[in-house]
């Protein structure tokens, strides 16, 4: 019986720990350990240069922000790769919009009203006041700025462009009465006046 204890404790003895090297006795060291540091220093850079990328967007240098991303997402870990891709389709967006050429104003105008129903409000909006910059009696213009207004929630803006648009044009009161971006707009006792007077 004592002989049978005493295999016991020696096994006790001799066994290795949990999270423990059996004949060190000492933690196991890991490949993430050894090289965490040189991981850190290389991240810290990356984001100093995407941080520099992001203000130089900010201040307008598209151009400079365009290739210093473009060289980030060839080198940044994966939770940085998303982000980079959309300030580098915004950096050429905004080279296209500064590059594109109109035949017409109606061009001009078809180019606002994508870049209306992307989402890119400010830059629609600039494209269709240049449009009345060149031609103040375009009613298709006001008639787009009324649609901006209804989507943003400038009720206010909205009645007076397309006040102005069926000023200019009574056929863009009927274009109107069935356009579906003006439905925030149906509820309002003055939009359904204007689009039905005789009402």
């Amino acid at each position: 019986m004592p002989a049978a204890k005493s295999a016991a404790s020696t096994a006790s003895k001799t066994s290795a720990k949990p999270g423990k090297n059996a004949t060190t006795g000492k933690p196991p060291r890991t490949i993430a350990g050894t090289v965490a540091p040189q991981q850190d220093e290389l991240r810290q850079e990356i984001l100093r240069q995407y941080e520099e990328a992001v203000r130089a967007m900010q201040q307008g240098n598209y151009a400079a922000a365009h290739p210093a991303l473009e060289k980030l997402l060839q080198i940044a870990p994966p939770e940085f790769v998303d982000r980079i891709r959309m300030y580098l389709a915004a950096c050429v967006a905004q080279a296209n919009r500064k590059t594109a050429t109109f035949t017409s104003a109606e061009e001009k105008y078809d180019y606002a009203i994508s870049l209306l129903n992307d989402g890119q409000f400010e830059d629609a909006r600039e494209h269709l006041n240049e449009i009345l910059d060149g031609n103040s009696e375009a009613d298709y213009a006001f008639y787009g700025l009324a649609v901006l207004a209804s989507v943003t929630g400038d009720s206010h803006n909205c009645l007076e462009k397309l006040t102005e648009a069926i000023r200019l044009n009574g056929q863009n009161r009927i274009l109107a009465r069935s356009d579906s971006d003006f439905q925030d707009m149906s509820d309002d006792p003055r939009f359904t006046e204007l689009l039905y007077p005789e009402a």
